[in-house]
């Protein structure tokens, strides 16, 4: 018997199939299913659940230490840098760096002072922006 033969008789679409074999088949009724009592379901994202979230402080000295900055992102770690220890164009690039690097982790990065900024990886979210607190604190820096 050939495969072609052997899935007509499966499917019942062999020729010699006829009508009044219909008997010899009980007819079964589809099993329903059977409800379970309703529980609430605590459902909690494990994205979110994390023993031991770390904020990791970091006052680089050479725009060298920017990389180990980036692996503490990648660690899924939030990380204030603070650059008032380093040269103006130094603290710039860092900033560059890490930019581009909180980017490509679907980060994020916000300025909390002046020369200290906040990055953070996806799992960490900032609420509320002190921004316009900075400016107004530079403003009045800069006037005495």
């Amino acid at each position: 018997m050939t495969i072609k033969s052997k899935l007509k008789t499966f499917f019942f679409l062999d020729d010699d199939f006829d009508d009044n074999n219909q008997d010899e088949y009980e007819k079964v009724e589809p099993i329903k299913p059977q409800k379970q009592p309703s529980k609430p379901q605590n459902v909690v994202s494990l994205q979110s659940v994390q023993k031991g979230a770390k904020v990791i402080l970091v006052e680089p000295r050479v725009y060298a230490e920017a990389q180990d900055i980036t692996d503490h992102l990648k660690n899924r770690r939030a990380v204030v840098v603070n650059l008032q220890r380093i040269g103006h164009e130094e603290g710039r690039q860092i900033v560059d760096f890490l930019s581009g690097a909180v980017y490509a982790l679907s980060g994020d990065i916000q300025k909390i002072g002046s020369s200290i900024f906040l990055c953070t990886p996806d799992n960490v979210e900032i609420s509320g922006n002190i921004s316009e607190l900075v400016k107004e604190q530079e403003y009045h820096d800069t006037r005495w």
